[in-house]
This record gives structure tokens, sequence and C-alpha cells, in this order.
């Protein structure tokens, strides 16, 4: 029976690992995208004007859209610290929300557009991949002499 706890408390080692990792990646993210989306606002030359690009939109507007984003996704991961299970659903939904924002921005600022869309892959894969603590460990089935 010692080899089933031992297993059981690394897998809760990896598990909370995964989790602390998802959320520090998760708070990376946010903090560039509060980043992006301010320099959006304020029509930073960092971004590039694509033309012929099918999805036209204001560089005001979509900085807003991300650095909402981006304060969303901080918050989130501070739950994720705690780990708080509205976080983690909240966190998967945000993370692919960063990825099509990021995937629309592609053709104006790439190279930042595919390092987030990589960061929220990996945290949708944490947060996937951790499974829930089970409430109660398994019990010692009782030895007949």
């Amino acid at each position: 029976m010692t080899t089933t706890h031992t297993t059981q408390a690394r897998k809760q080692h990896w598990a909370s690992g995964l989790m602390l990792f998802g959320a520090v990646m998760l708070m990376v993210a946010g903090v560039i995208d509060i980043f992006r989306g301010i320099m959006g606002i304020a029509e930073d030359d960092v971004f590039i004007a694509a033309n012929g690009y099918v999805f036209r939109f204001d560089l005001t507007g979509w900085g807003w859209v991300t650095l909402i984003l981006g304060a969303v996704a901080v918050v989130v991961s501070m739950g994720l610290f705690q780990t708080a299970k509205w976080a983690r659903i909240s966190g998967i939904v945000i993370a692919g929300l960063i990825i099509i924002a990021n995937f629309l921005s592609l053709p104006y600022s790439p190279i930042w557009s595919t390092l987030m869309i990589a960061f929220a892959g990996v945290v949708i894969w944490a947060l996937c991949v951790v499974q829930p603590a089970t409430a109660t460990p398994p019990r010692e089935t009782p030895r007949t002499p």
C-alpha cells in the first residue's frame, strides 16, 4: 500500500506543479497583453499596417480588447494560484480567447502574436492535464491473519 500512497503523492506534486506553471504562464500572457493593449490604444509605431488583410480593425479599439483580455487573464491567474476551480475553467476559456485575438492580429504584430499563441496553448495544455485532487485517499484493505 505504500506504493499507492507514493504514486498518489507524486501525481499530486505533478498536478500542483502544472497548475502553478499554467498560472504563471497565464500571468505572463496577461501582462504582455496589457502592455500590447496600451501600445494599441496609444497607436504606437510598433504595429505594422497590414494592407489587404481580411480582418481589418481600428488599432485603438483592438488595443482596448487586448487590454481587457490581459487584465482578465491576470485576475484569473491569481485565482489559479489559489487553485480555485472557477479559475481553472476560466483560464482555459481566456487562453482560448487570447489565441483567437492573437490570430486575428498576426499581420499587425507577427512575432508577439505567435509568442502569445504559444503561451496560451501551453496554458490550455497545463490546465487540461491537471486532474482535480480526490477528496478521500484510497483505503487500505484490512488484513486477515
